[in-house]
C-alpha cells in the first residue's frame, strides 16, 4: 500500500525483511516448533480456529507462529486461507449427546445426572505465576516411565464415552422449559461466510456470527448484560460441556452416512427464569453457544448473548447495546474490526490536505478569528 510514496516499494521489503528477523528472534534461542505450540499451547490455537471459521489445527498453529503470537492477526491468516479451500459438500449436524465429554459442569444442579466431570480447567488454580523451573516437568514425575517406540504420543484425553442427558431436556420434559422443534435442523442454513450479514438476521446466522466473534467483545457484551443493562433476572449456567463430537458425511458416490472424523467444541446452554405471558406459561428460557475447541468464556457469553437477541427478537424493547443485534453482529467481527481500525495506518496525505484547507478557510470566517485578527491589526 505504501508504494505509491517516494521510496516505498525498497521501505515495504525493508520491513518484511525485519519482520522475519523479529521473528525468528535470536539464532543462539530454538526456534519454537509446530508441535509445541499445538500441545503446550493449546487454548489459543482452538480461539484461532473458532474466530478463524476453520478446524484445522495445522493451519491455526502455523498463523500462530507466522504472528508471532498475535492472536488476531492469525486469526485473520486463517481466514484468508480458509477462502482458498474448496467445499465439497456439508455434514449432518453433529449430534453432542453423543459427545464424548472430557468436561461437563452446571450451575444450576449439583447432583446432575450423569455425574459432573471437572477435566482440564484454569477454574480451580490460584492464579498465581509460577516462575522458573519449579513446574517443568512436574506433571510426568508421578507418571509412569515409557520405552520409546518411535510412534507419535498420542495426548491424554480421558472422557466418558456415556450420553449425557442434557439440562435442558429434563426441564422440557418436567413442563418447565419449551421443546426445541427438531425439524429446525432439516430447514436449510445460509452460511454467513459465503453471503453478507443482513440485518435483522435470523437466529442461525446470529449464532454462526457469535461463534466466530471476538471472545473479547463477546466477553465484555455479556457482561454488560449481567450488570444490568439488558438482562432482567440473574442468568444460571444449564450446563457446559466440553469434548469431542463425530462429523458424519454422505458421499453422493456412496449415498450412506460415514464418519469423516471428529471435532473438539464446547457446548453450553444457560437458563433465565421467564414470569409468564398472556398467551404462554411461566418456565424458563434458554440461550445456546457452541464453538470449536475449548473456550468456555466464549461459549458462555455467546449463550447469553443468544438470549438477550432472542428477547429482542420477540418484540421487547431493546434499550441497551447487548439486545441490538445490529451493534453486537456487526462489530464483533475482529477481522473486519481490525482491518477498518489499521486501515488509518496507510496514507491519507490527500484526504488530510483537504481537511487542512477546510479548516483554514473556517478560521478565517470564524467571529472568533476576525475578531483576534482585528486587534493585532491585521
Amino acid at each position: 500500500m505504501y508504494v505509491a510514496v517516494k521510496g516505498g516499494q525498497t521501505a515495504v521489503q525493508n520491513s518484511r525483511r525485519l519482520v522475519a528477523r523479529t521473528r525468528r528472534g535470536p539464532k543462539t534461542v530454538p526456534e519454537i516448533g509446530a508441535n509445541q505450540i499445538e500441545n503446550q499451547l493449546g487454548l489459543a490455537v482452538d480461539r484461532v480456529m473458532a474466530e478463524g471459521a476453520l478446524y484445522d489445527r495445522r493451519a491455526a498453529v502455523q498463523a500462530i507462529k507466522q504472528a508471532q503470537g498475535d492472536l488476531v492477526e492469525a486469526i485473520f491468516l486463517v481466514r484468508a486461507f480458509r477462502t482458498t479451500l474448496k467445499r465439497f459438500g456439508n455434514s449432518t449436524p453433529v449430534d453432542t449427546e453423543k459427545m464424548q465429554a472430557t468436561r461437563r459442569v452446571s450451575g444450576a444442579f449439583k447432583d446432575l445426572p450423569g455425574g459432573q466431570i471437572l477435566g482440564p480447567t484454569y477454574d480451580y488454580t490460584h492464579r498465581l505465576i509460577e516462575f522458573g523451573t519449579k513446574t517443568e516437568g512436574a506433571a510426568d514425575k508421578d507418571a509412569p516411565e515409557k520405552k520409546e517406540t518411535g510412534k507419535k504420543e498420542e495426548p491424554n484425553t480421558s472422557f466418558t464415552m456415556a450420553p449425557l442427558p442434557r439440562v435442558t431436556d429434563m426441564l422440557g420434559e418436567q413442563g418447565l422449559m419449551e421443546k426445541g422443534t427438531k425439524n429446525l435442523i432439516e430447514e436449510p442454513t445460509q452460511d454467513l461466510t459465503r453471503q453478507p450479514l443482513k440485518i435483522p438476521a435470523p437466529r442461525s446466522i446470529r449464532l454462526q456470527a457469535l461463534a466466530r466473534g471476538d471472545e473479547g467483545f463477546l466477553l465484555s457484551s455479556a457482561y454488560s448484560l449481567q450488570r444490568g443493562f439488558g438482562l432482567d433476572r440473574h442468568p444460571f449456567l444449564g450446563e457446559l460441556r466440553v469434548g469431542f463430537v463425530g462429523v458424519m458425511f454422505t458421499p453422493p458416490e456412496l449415498g450412506f452416512e460415514i464418519k469423516i472424523g471428529e471435532i473438539k467444541i464446547t457446548e453450553c446452554f444457560m437458563i433465565n427464569r421467564f414470569n409468564g405471558e398472556k398467551n404462554r406459561a411461566p418456565g424458563f428460557e434458554n440461550g445456546y453457544g457452541l464453538v470449536f475447541g475449548q473456550n468456555e468464556r466464549k461459549a458462555m457469553s455467546v449463550s447469553l448473548l443468544d438470549r438477550s437477541l432472542q428477547n429482542a427478537e420477540e418484540g421487547k424493547e431493546v434499550k441497551y447495546p447487548g439486545q441490538d443485534q445490529e451493534f453486537i453482529l456487526a462489530h464483533s467481527d475482529n477481522v473486519e474490526a481490525s482491518g477498518f481500525v489499521q486501515h488509518l495506518k496507510l496514507p491519507h496525505y490527500v484526504d488530510f490536505q483537504s481537511e487542512l484547507l477546510s479548516v483554514r478557510s473556517l478560521q478565517n470566517t470564524h467571529p472568533k478569528k476576525k475578531s483576534n485578527n482585528v486587534k493585532t491589526g491585521k
